[in-house]
């Protein structure tokens, strides 16, 4: 339910809602409102007809009725499921330095253009319940993760830390060159890869050879030194040809990433955790997963606890709305 186009038609929405009623309130207040003799008070009076309160009430809600509602049910729900710590709010605060920080002078501006939004209260509170509401969904789904999807996530995706050192060959291609001349330096910076294996074969010093040839130059003067890392932190080739390698093994042919080509040197590795240390880690890993693979999960998650709060919409018309947005929702094609 947070995705950004739907949550940028509920604010201005809601917005529009409430400057329509706030003008009825004004006007109320400052005004005598005439009444028609069936009690209905006008609210516009033209030559031979009249827009009365009624009126005004069925065009709203058949026009905003449904964003508007759902908008108003979340913000109490997730408001009292989930409270506010000091956790949450420096989270909170943290989203809108950011923003600040990416939009300058062009603050205001700028989050009214994305998102409807008029000023830094009003992000603050949108935040706040979108942060609320990925929590809502992250607890569904893990409500929904069996011990059995846990133990089979340890078996394959689980593994110990490991220690490397690599070499890094990038090729000195530039946008200016044509595809012949890149192809070229692509295939020098692979042959200058594989000589530095030859030399390695020879019996040269893995962590001299990075100091003199490396291109990484974050870890070239330590030798090629990366420290310990785990799945998901270096590039999908590199780590998987870093996993298969023995301690003191290093790759016989150039591993090739959008970096350059790699070296790579296994110095160390760790025993696997035991599965009772990385539950959280796992569950969190499938919550994810789960997401990326069903979006519509999110909108399921919103709606059970809708459910769990024991949501009843009186207005039938309203609740016609609101059933056929919730199925559409759930039934859109995956992106």
């Amino acid at each position: 339910m947070n995705t950004k186009m739907d949550t940028k038609k509920i604010i201005m929405s809601v917005s529009a809602v409430l400057i329509l009623v706030l003008g009825i309130i004004i006007g109320r207040a400052w005004n005598k409102i005439p009444v028609l003799k069936n009690g209905e008070e006008v609210i516009v009076a033209i030559e031979g007809s009249n827009i009365t309160t009624n009126q005004l009430y069925d065009e709203m809600k058949d026009r905003f009725a449904r964003d508007t509602i759902v908008y108003l049910i979340d913000n109490i729900i997730l408001n009292d499921k989930y409270k506010t710590d000091e956790d949450l709010a420096n989270q909170i605060k943290g989203q809108i330095n950011l923003i600040k920080e990416q939009t300058g002078e062009n603050f205001l501006q700028a989050i009214k253009n994305e998102w409807g939004i008029n000023n830094e209260k009003e992000l603050y509170d949108f935040i706040e319940v979108s942060l609320k509401r990925n929590l809502a969904i992250d607890d569904y789904i893990k409500s929904t993760i069996k011990d059995k999807e846990i133990e089979e996530y340890y078996e394959e995706e689980i593994v110990g830390d490991i220690k490397a050192s690599h070499i890094l060959i990038v090729p000195e291609v530039t946008d200016e060159m044509t595809t012949e001349e890149k192809e070229e330096k692509e295939k020098e910076a692979l042959e200058k890869a594989e000589d530095l294996i030859e030399q390695l074969k020879d019996g040269a010093d893995f962590a001299e050879l990075a100091k003199e040839h490396s291109d990484d130059e974050g870890n070239a003067e330590k030798g090629g030194d990366l420290d310990w890392f785990n799945k998901g932190i270096m590039a999908e080739a590199f780590e998987e040809a870093a996993y298969k390698l023995k301690k003191d093994e290093y790759t016989k042919e150039p591993v090739k990433t959008k970096f350059g080509y790699h070296i790579i040197l296994k110095t160390d590795e760790k025993e696997k955790p035991e599965i009772d240390d990385v539950r959280d880690d796992i569950i969190d890993n499938l919550i994810t997963k789960k997401i990326n693979e069903d979006f519509n999960l999110s909108y399921v998650a919103i709606e059970e606890l809708r459910k769990e709060y024991k949501l009843k919409i009186h207005d039938s018309n309203v609740e016609k709305q609101y059933k056929d947005y919730m199925e559409a929702l759930k039934n859109q094609p995956q992106q």
